[in-house]
């Protein structure tokens, strides 16, 4: 068992230990030794260590003192503690302190090497999740350059979900089920709570739940050992311990098979899982939060969904209003995009021709912010002057024929838009029967939406 590149300090005023530890490792390792701490101080300052191999009992200071002080000025140093004492107040209280491992005197030689081997494979671990911590942040960082992450508007409805974010992210781990249309922001959202959060610096995990196949559930989930399957080539880290300490986000959670909901039930019950090819439980620390285009009348009816799955998601629920709802949020948005686009593509456009405006302020948007976004970027691709007018926009905006959700022929002399909306919403209940779902589909309106709309026009089946 050779490290020869492995860096080790040993600090101990026995001269008997002193010689015994160079009589082991000195031509098996890089070794220093000291007998004292400021001995040891200065070989810290001159060669580099690894692994400190430190006694208890010192003159200047004890072991604990020089381990404190390691871990300020040398936090890569892994730090062993040895003492002749062996009481577990010394052994508790050099672990509590960041001791990788400690062992007493007498000890033999295989002791030393066992230790060394451990603290070194935890000293790699420790080093690996820092890259990954990095390569996430690096990640992250590359995100908000592309798509941003602020959340745009000034309606009523967008300072909601700014209160409710700020709320649920003051706690530890609440479940969050966010609700809204394809394209209306729930991805932002679910990043909004992690960084608001105190694991923002940890992992978010972002996990299509519809494209997930139930043959590889476990294995993207739980993760799996080498050779537990037919292609597990190499170990591999799951959902649940990649992003233990983090956010765990369930896209399209609505659209999950059933029988993959049980297992995701269990193990969120538990916050327990079990890697493929092992029998050895662990546990997880992870703030789940899910998201689906599906309403709550199909999520908590159990048809489609399972309802305990739905109700232990929902501890908080968000709801995102299509865009449609919070029409004076567009002008905010389209200047956003126009800001964020324009400098992107390298373009030398100046301004919005004002009838742009007022054509999009009309525009129903069924894709939502999403569909905004694409359309402000495909009109500044085809943009080659220094103003975006209205012919750079496809003909399903220009050609806007009426408002979204109006199924049904309004009097020409009736021009009142609060008695014109309670009136289509009276006809489209009447239409299906008082099915509150099917009549949101006629209105192209979400059934929170139409719930919300009955409530303020004090609409009932009577």
């Amino acid at each position: 068992m050779e490290h020869t590149n492995l860096g080790i300090l040993v600090l101990d005023d026995d001269p008997i230990i002193r010689n015994l530890m160079r009589s082991m490792l000195k031509d098996k390792t890089n070794l220093q030794v000291a007998d004292k701490p400021s001995k040891a101080f200065q070989i810290l300052k001159d060669f580099p260590v690894d692994i400190l191999i430190c006694d208890f009992m010192l003159p200047e200071m004890n072991g604990l003192e020089v381990m404190h002080k390691v871990k300020e000025d040398y936090p890569h140093i892994e730090v062993i503690m040895i003492s002749a004492e062996g009481d577990m107040d010394t052994v508790i209280g050099a672990l509590r302190k960041g001791a990788v491992d400690y062992f007493r005197k007498p000890f033999k030689a295989e002791d030393i090497w066992i230790s060394i081997e451990r603290t070194r494979k935890f000293s790699e671990l420790n080093a690996n999740l820092s890259n990954y911590k990095n390569r996430n942040k690096y990640l992250q960082n590359a995100i908000h350059e592309k798509i941003g992450d602020d959340i745009v508007g000034n309606s009523s409805s967008v300072k909601d979900i700014l209160q409710q974010m700020q709320q649920v992210a003051k706690t530890h781990d609440t479940s969050v089920l966010i609700l809204g249309e394809s394209g209306t922001g729930k991805e932002l959202v679910a990043r909004g709570i992690h960084k608001l959060s105190n694991r923002k610096d940890e992992v978010f995990g972002a996990v299509n739940m519809s494209a997930v196949p139930e043959s590889l559930f476990e294995s993207e989930f739980f993760g799996h050992k080498k050779g537990s399957f037919t292609g597990a080539v190499a170990d591999k880290a799951g959902w649940f311990e990649v992003a233990n300490k983090g956010t765990l986000f369930f896209d399209e959670v609505g659209e999950m098979d059933q029988s993959l909901q049980v297992k995701l039930l269990r193990v969120l019950e538990d916050r327990k899982f079990t890697k493929v090819g092992t029998q050895k439980e662990e546990s997880f620390d992870i703030r789940i939060i899910a998201a689906t285009n599906k309403t709550v009348e199909e999520m908590s009816e159990g048809r489609v969904f399972r309802s305990d799955l739905y109700y232990r998601l929902s501890t908080f629920t968000i709801y995102l209003s299509p865009l449609r709802e919070r029409a004076e949020d567009i002008p905010l948005l389209v200047e956003h995009f126009f800001k964020t686009i324009v400098p992107k593509m390298g373009k030398e456009i100046k301004k919005i021709h004002p009838e742009v405006m007022d054509m999009l302020s009309k525009y129903s948007f069924p894709g939502n912010i999403r569909e905004l976004r694409n359309l402000m970027e495909r009109a500044i691709i085809i943009c080659d002057g220094n103003q975006l007018h209205p012919n750079h926009f496809p003909p399903v905006v220009k050609n806007i024929t009426a408002p979204a959700g109006q199924h049904a022929p309004i009097p020409d002399d009736l021009l009142d838009l609060k008695e014109v909306e309670k009136r289509t919403i009276i006809r489209a209940l009447e239409k299906s029967n008082y099915n509150k779902n099917e009549a949101a589909k006629m209105l192209n309106l979400d059934w929170n939406a139409l719930y919300r709309r009955m409530q303020k026009y004090n609409i009932t089946e009577e």
